[in-house]
Formats: structure tokens, C-alpha cells, sequence
């Protein structure tokens, strides 16, 4: 075993085995927690040494630049909607595996990973880990979701998560003792690691303890129509999904191994996750984390979030706060007692544009998929005076793709088609077959209607809107018209996947400061949600039992890239792959990009220590705030 400074992506490739490990010894001089005394007091709680996994996770606090601290505290939390409580799961960000700040991949609810050649995978869980319920942590909740969700009839019909399946097999599970287990694969998964530490993960475990009594196969028949009739449900299967969410945390009974578990049924206006007795990782000293007793989530309209962030009604807040709320904040800063960094958003365009390559707008569909016709939409944005106007020079141009912080960038893919070139954008438009125009100088499409564009939004931000209002300037001027249709959010993308649209806005990649063994899926059509070719990402996702397959040579390429990603054993090859994904990608302008390393604003009460005052927030890989672990944050008395 080796100690827990070692790194996945440093030694993934290597034939002999590997080993994972997060390893402490608990030290005399651990503290005790006031918020447990009571309990403790009363015998309904055992002491700290007890509550905890025989070899805890011990942060490393000098590494990662924090200071120990004391317990106590409520943070308090502000968010728009009910659904917004999953943002704390990725806050909380504790995984099987998951980044450190540095962005390495460290076993972290594992005491530690074993990998043999990249395809075998075993996984030991810590000796005496508990749910939030003081249950056992073990091999059966693995089981409990292999067997029971994943292989039962009615469960699984979904079919194996597709991190789990290579070359159309899914793996091969083993429970090799009470403690550890087993996935292999006849081919190297990549994948699967990453998978674990998302900021939305792939969840292999359930609380199996917790999880039976609505399981067909464990409860009484009888009982189990109680418990569904209790909650107005149409059978076991609803009451059995809606009782597991693991990133919605809206069932208050779920057991959890977060380092707080929420308290109050949803829906509601007010949310407490109060501090999880048995989470498994301790400061230097030995002492549990966390050291916050309870987070506070208060639920209000999302318009009025900055307004009540200014005057000092949140302790941490970035969700809902836009860098155009930065200078308003600023000033109430001194007398509401907080402070304003700015960190990087880490996307890899904060504003990008989407042509759909399945629009099934006949006017719109041969256009949308000739590179010729993306290429000289991308030409026609005046990029610095986006950046200047509505970023005051902050930001950087760039299209869609890794920003200087990866590995991966190169100048090439950032500014492929980005420079502001009207007159290329004009000759290219011409060759396309949009030579002719109107008396207002619209192009006109083949069947003589006026080249307008349609770009729909999910209307959540004026900077968007902002940033659009430019862009229409900019292609005007190279005889385009743009309208933009803003939608609720499931509407925007049910029409993108339909087909209906023919260009959408969104951010750009959710994570541009990737490394060679995250997974380079948002360069090929590997998903749904994909807004850019959606129809292609649902075949992919599906095995070809929806969407539609692809058609261009280009887009096909990706998606054999991706498949030698895949199949990669070393880390050259991934990083090779990586290259020539980013490389086809920036040249055919699958996306355009607009801006990047834009800033947002994290408003931080000045009492709370231990957050960085320079971070990445994006949803990867940092879990916005989880990669620099909630857990470790404390409140100066």
C-alpha cells in the first residue's frame, strides 16, 4: 500500500498493479465536537473514535494552504428553486474517487483503488465506515445496486450507465471479501474513474440497509402497497427511484455519506443539513470534519438573490450572482461584512452558440452541417468588443475550448476562426450559396426567404442577453438577422433534441481545464443534452435505440477518437487522442465561442476561513466550491 499523496493520473498507465490510498492514524489530540455532546451525553451517540473508519481520510491541510479550525457555525446559503438542494451534494463533493485541488484523482470514501492495466478495478472500503444512520458501509451496497437496481427486470430498464460498458459489455462484478470489490473489463475503461468524481457522479452503491423495505423483493406485499399509497405513488418502482436520489437529497430519511445530511422534507422554503456524525474525513489533529455544524438553504426568487447577498443574508453565494452584480456588491462590502473575489469560471466559452447539426428546418439543415457556413458565423463576431463591453477587458477572446489552465491548451484551438474577419466571413457566405440579398442587405437562403436566424435560450441571464445583442450587431453586418426565443430550461432542451431549433446559446464546455484522463466525451456526440448535434448524441447514448446516427465524416472521426480514448491503456496515447479531438474540433466549429476565463463573482463572509480568495468555479471538474472541500471551511468566533 502506498500513502495518500500518490496520484491516479501520474500512474494509470502502468502494468503492475496499483494502489489508491487515503491513510491517518487518529491522534490523542483530537477535539470533540459541542454539537455531538449531548447525544454523546445521553448514549445516543458513541464518541468520536468510534463514529469513525478505523483509517480515516486525513486532509492534508499544509498541501492544500488551510489553517485547523474550530467547530460551529450555520453557513447560510441562498438558492432559486427547490431542485437547486442538489447543488449541495456537488458542494459537499465527497466521492468514491475524487480531485484534489491540484486535480488529481485520490481515493477519498475508498481507503483505496487498485488498478491492473487499466481494466480491472478493485476497490476496498474503509473497515468501520458508517452511513449517516450509524449503519455499516459494505460490499452489500454494491451488491444491493448491481443486482438489485441495475439487473432487476423493472429497475434496470434503462440498461447499464454507459461508463460502465465497453464495446457494448458491461462489466464484470465480484465481491472479493465484506470489505472490497471488483469491476473488470475484457478492454480498458478509462472512463470509469472520472466517472466516480464527477461533480454529478456515476453512483455505484446504494444504502442497501435503507433501500429494501421498497424493494419488491425484500418488502411484504402488503406493506409495500402502504408505503406506496402513503405517498400517492403508482407503484413500487416510483416510491423505490424517488427514495434513493443520491444527488437530490429531497428524502430526509435517505442515509448519506456526505459530510452534512439534510433534515427537511421537500418541498420546502427552508433547508438544514446538519453535520453527518460518521463522515470519514479528519484534519491533521485527527479531528472529524466538518468543522460548520449546519448549512441553511434558503429558498427565494432567483431575481432577488444579489439584492439579498449585498445586504449580507448569505455566507457563501456564487449561484444566481453574475459578474454584472460585481460592482454593486463591491460597495456594500465594509458594511455587510463580507468580501468579493472573482474567480475564473473555468467553461470553456461563457457564452457559445450552438448550431444544431440535426435542425430539421430544411432551409437550415445542409447550412447548419457545412463547416464553410460555421466558420464564417464564428469570423463575423467581434470578439474584444464583447470582452471590452460586457467583461470590461477582464475575459479572453477565444472559442470553445481549454482554457491555459489544462494541459491540453494550445494556441491554435483558441484561436481557430475567432479572429473578426468580415470580409472572409463574406467570401465564405458567398460560396455557400448566400450570395444574393435583400434591399436591407439580408442574405437570402436558396428558396429566396431572408437568412434569419432563430436562436433559442433558456432566458436565465441578461448577460447573455447582452452578449447577443452584439453578436446580432456583428452579423448584421455579414447580411445575417438573428432572433432570439428564450424558453424554461426542460423546454429549451426538448426543443434542441426534437429538432426544432436551429442554433441555440448556452455555455461552452463544462470543463476547459481538462487533463488527458478526464474524459473527452464533449468533443463527440456522446450525449443528449449535446446541443450542437443531439440526435446524434441520443444514438450514441443509446446504442442506436434512439436519435439518429451521424452522417458527417468529420463528426464520425470524434466519436473513433473518442472509442480509441477509450480503449487507451497508456497515458501518451490518451494524450494524443485528446489533441486530435481538440484539434478537429476548434478547426470544424462545432461550436463558437465567444469569451473565456470570464469571472464570478463568490461573496464570502469575512468570518469564514479556509476558501481561497483565487479558485476555478465551473461544474467540472471543481464541483464549483467541492474540490476545495465545505468540509474544511470554519467560522473565526
Amino acid at each position: 500500500m502506498i500513502n495518500q499523496s500518490f496520484t491516479v493520473s501520474s500512474k494509470l498507465a502502468m502494468i503492475a498493479p496499483v494502489l489508491i490510498a487515503s491513510v491517518c492514524n487518529l491522534p490523542a489530540n483530537a477535539a470533540s465536537i459541542p454539537f455531538f455532546e449531548k447525544q454523546i451525553a445521553d448514549g445516543k451517540l458513541a464518541a468520536m473514535d468510534e463514529r469513525l473508519p478505523k483509517v480515516p481520510y486525513k486532509v492534508d491541510f499544509k498541501s492544500e494552504g488551510k489553517i485547523l479550525g474550530k467547530y460551529g457555525g450555520a453557513l447560510r446559503m441562498l438558492m432559486g428553486k427547490n431542485k437547486d438542494i442538489g447543488q449541495i451534494t456537488v458542494y459537499e463533493y465527497a466521492r468514491l474517487i475524487g480531485y484534489d485541488s491540484k486535480l488529481n484523482l485520490r481515493a477519498d470514501i475508498l481507503e483505496s483503488v487498485e488498478v491492473e492495466r487499466g481494466r480491472v478495478f478493485t476497490l476496498k472500503i474503509r473497515k468501520g465506515h458508517k452511513w449517516s444512520d450509524g449503519h455499516l458501509f459494505t460490499t452489500e451496497d454494491f451488491r444491493y445496486y448491481w443486482e438489485d437496481m441495475i439487473g432487476h427486470k423493472e429497475l434496470g430498464r434503462a440498461g447499464t450507465p454507459i461508463d460502465l460498458v465497453v464495446d457494448g459489455e458491461g462489466p464484470k462484478f465480484e465481491i472479493v471479501d465484506k470489505l472490497t470489490v471488483r469491476f473488470s473489463w475484457a478492454k480498458p475503461n478509462p472512463a470509469f474513474l472520472p466517472a466516480l468524481a464527477r461533480s454529478s457522479p456515476l453512483y455505484i452503491y446504494r444504502p442497501a440497509h435503507y433501500m429494501k423495505q421498497f424493494h419488491e423483493k425484500y418488502q411484504d406485499p402488503g406493506k409495500l402497497k402502504e408505503l406506496v399509497a402513503a405517498r400517492n405513488l403508482k407503484n413500487w418502482r416510483s416510491l423505490h427511484t424517488k427514495s434513493q436520489r443520491q444527488r437530490r437529497p429531497e428524502n430526509p430519511d435517505l442515509p448519506t455519506l456526505q459530510p452534512w445530511r439534510n433534515t427537511i422534507k421537500s418541498p420546502a422554503q427552508r433547508y438544514v443539513f446538519e453535520r453527518n456524525p460518521y463522515f470519514h474525513r479528519v484534519d491533521d489533529n485527527g479531528s472529524q470534519l466538518p468543522y460548520i455544524d449546519k448549512l441553511v438553504v434558503d429558498i427565494v426568487s432567483k431575481s432577488v438573490i444579489p439584492a439579498k447577498t449585498g445586504t449580507g443574508e448569505s455566507d457563501l453565494q456564487a449561484r444566481y450572482l453574475r459578474f454584472d452584480n460585481f460592482t454593486f456588491l463591491k460597495e456594500a462590502e465594509e458594511k455587510q461584512g463580507y468580501k468579493v473575489h472573482l474567480w475564473s469560471t473555468g467553461k470553456g466559452s461563457q457564452i457559445a452558440l450552438f448550431p444544431n447539426l440535426n435542425t430539421q428546418d430544411p432551409n437550415w439543415s445542409g447550412l447548419m452541417r457545412d463547416v464553410r457556413f460555421r466558420r464564417a458565423l464564428s469570423l463575423g463576431i467581434n470578439r474584444d468588443e464583447i470582452n471590452e463591453a460586457i467583461y470590461f477587458g477582464l475575459a479572453t477572446p477565444s472559442a470553445n475550448t481549454v482554457m491555459p489552465q489544462s494541459p491540453l491548451f494550445k494556441e491554435e484551438y483558441k484561436n481557430a476562426w475567432t479572429s473578426f474577419d468580415p470580409d472572409q466571413a463574406n467570401l465564405l457566405l458567398d460560396e455557400v450559396g448566400l450570395g444574393a440579398r435583400d434591399e436591407d442587405g439580408i442574405r437570402l437562403l436558396p428558396d429566396g426567404s431572408r437568412a434569419e436566424i432563430t436562436v433559442e435560450s433558456a432566458g436565465e441571464s441578461t448577460e447573455e442577453t447582452d452578449v447577443l445583442e452584439l453578436i446580432a450587431d456583428h452579423w448584421a453586418k455579414i447580411g445575417i438577422k438573428i432572433f432570439v426565443r428564450a424558453s424554461q430550461r426542460d423546454m429549451f432542451r426538448r426543443r434542441a433534441r426534437s429538432g426544432e431549433t436551429q442554433m441555440s446559446v448556452f455555455f461552452g464546455f463544462n470543463n476547459a481545464i481538462a487533463t488527458s484522463e478526464m474524459s473527452p466525451e464533449q468533443l463527440a456526440p456522446t450525449s443528449a443534452p449535446q446541443l450542437q448535434w443531439p440526435k446524434w448524441g441520443q444514438y450514441y447514448e443509446t446504442n442506436g435505440k434512439a436519435g439518429e446516427p451521424p452522417q458527417l465524416p468529420e463528426v464520425l472521426g470524434q466519436i473513433e477518437k473518442y472509442k480509441v480514448w477509450l480503449a487507451a491503456e497508456s497515458a501518451e496515447e490518451r494524450t494524443a487522442v485528446w489533441h486530435e479531438m481538440l484539434k478537429t474540433y476548434a478547426d470544424q466549429v462545432f461550436s463558437i465561442g465567444t469569451v473565456n476565463n470570464t469571472r464570478q463573482p463568490i461573496v464570502v463572509s469575512k468570518k469564514l476561513r479556509n476558501l481561497p480568495e483565487d479558485g476555478i468555479f465551473s461544474w467540472e471538474p471543481t464541483a464549483y466550491f467541492g474540490i476545495y472541500r465545505p468540509d474544511t471551511f470554519w467560522f473565526e468566533k
